[in-house]
């Protein structure tokens, strides 16, 4: 289980920026120390728990990049068509390939190892056979068409580092240096759950006035599949202290961590905080972000505790900006930051300083082919509808007061946010 000082959310105070905050914890947390052993075929999405490189150079010799017609540059005419006769055929995965005889052609294939001598491939669509001799054209480059051993990947150079969270690429660079298994950290353990006597279970009827069924389980669950994490679903916890505390303890004693949304503020009525200071310790991170409250944080006998708002857009956020990054961090994974992109705003808009504020989305092309980010025409923290009409959410940073539509601003796919 992965373990944490009873200090170490302890950052109260004021507003925290976000690169700040968790650069803070890339420094004091570590991940599940456990690993296991699981087949490349089904690694995808774990994460890499040492270094991968790879014993042999990739490819490990030289061969044809094309099907056609191996030579040496030196047998070219200077100028004008060379006629060479035809003396070796190489397909590809041919083991013991001769060297090739002087003032010779070779019939080579796709991946077939070129013979020694031999720099330079003809395209076989470049040239044309008269019976047992090719006839070359002018002009091809020394070197042309050929692959050098190496070029992929030199010996002992490396593949994929420590902390990687696999993706269909890096099982392919596995395979290539001719691992059939790896060894990643075993899957992270998360158990959620929802509070708020107001919130209930989804039934294909209206809720009840005053009520509103629980989607924010659900897209926690989905947000943690994407991050290959274990999920361990607590339902929904009435707004009663003394059985949160209790359920909070249970699943401390099997989980790497808790996750929690809503109940988290500062009203008569937000018990998670006297829950959690009941059963472990709890901090306030303030963040400087919107949509999203304060962070709860804390841990129960060692197990990391992260509270987030009620609001599935600040959910939504907090996670994929914030909490989603800790986890990663927990699961021994570096942290998903994705890079911005510019666009064109195609709206106005204007914020406080000193606070990074992500607004929904959507981008599409304009006549002359910009990418344009529309604004959601709502902005509500509640509104589901938002996140799924939104392609991006626009990243306005702490220095930023007010764009007009016209300008370039940042944007995050959501593609890129997710896992």
């Amino acid at each position: 289980m992965a373990q944490l000082s009873a200090d170490s959310f302890a950052f109260g105070g004021k507003l925290r920026r976000l690169d700040d905050a968790l650069d803070d914890l890339a420094a004091r947390l570590t991940g599940v120390a456990e690993t296991e052993t699981v087949p490349v075929m089904q690694a995808m999405g774990r994460v890499i728990a040492a270094d991968i490189g790879t014993p042999f150079a990739i490819p490990n010799f030289d061969n044809s990049a094309v099907d056609g017609y191996a030579v040496r540059f030196a047998d070219l005419a200077v100028s004008g068509e060379t006629r060479l006769p035809v003396s070796l055929r190489i397909p590809a995965g041919m083991i013991g390939v001769p060297p090739l005889p002087p003032g010779t052609a070779a019939r080579i294939f796709t991946g077939a190892m070129m013979p020694a001598q031999a720099d330079t491939v003809f395209m076989q669509e470049d040239v044309r056979l008269e019976g047992e001799t090719v006839v070359l054209p002018h002009g091809l480059e020394l070197g042309s068409n050929r692959r050098f051993a190496g070029e992929d990947f030199a010996k002992n150079a490396a593949i994929v580092p420590a902390g990687t969270r696999l993706k269909p690429q890096h099982l392919a660079g596995l395979a290539a240096a001719g691992r059939a298994s790896v060894t990643v950290r075993r899957r992270l353990k998360v158990a959620i759950f929802s509070t708020g006597n107001e919130i209930r279970e989804p039934a294909l009827q209206a809720p009840e006035p005053g009520c509103q069924y629980d989607a924010n389980r659900a897209m926690l669950a989905g947000l943690l599949a994407a991050r290959n994490m274990e999920v361990t679903d607590l339902g929904i916890l009435p707004d009663d202290p003394v059985i949160m505390a209790r359920a909070l303890t249970e699943a401390a004693a099997g989980s790497d961590a808790i996750l929690t949304s809503g109940g988290v503020s500062t009203g008569e009525e937000d018990h998670v905080k006297a829950a959690i200071e009941a059963a472990g310790r709890l901090d306030f991170w303030r963040l400087a972000i919107k949509p999203g409250r304060p962070i709860a944080m804390g841990t129960l006998a060692g197990t990391p505790f992260l509270g987030m708002p009620g609001n599935p857009a600040a959910v939504f956020v907090t996670f994929v900006r914030f909490v989603g990054p800790v986890l990663d961090l927990l699961a021994g994974a570096k942290p998903l930051r994705p890079a911005p992109i510019p666009v064109i705003s195609g709206f106005d808009y204007r914020k406080k300083a000193e606070r990074r504020e992500y607004v929904r989305v959507s981008l599409a092309a304009d006549a002359s082919g910009r990418m344009v980010a529309q604004r959601f025409p709502k902005d509500g923290a509640a509104l589901i509808s938002s996140l799924i009409a939104a392609d991006a959410l626009a990243e306005l940073g702490e220095d930023v007061t007010e764009i007009k539509a016209g300008e370039t601003i940042s944007v995050l796919p959501l593609s890129s946010l997710v896992g």
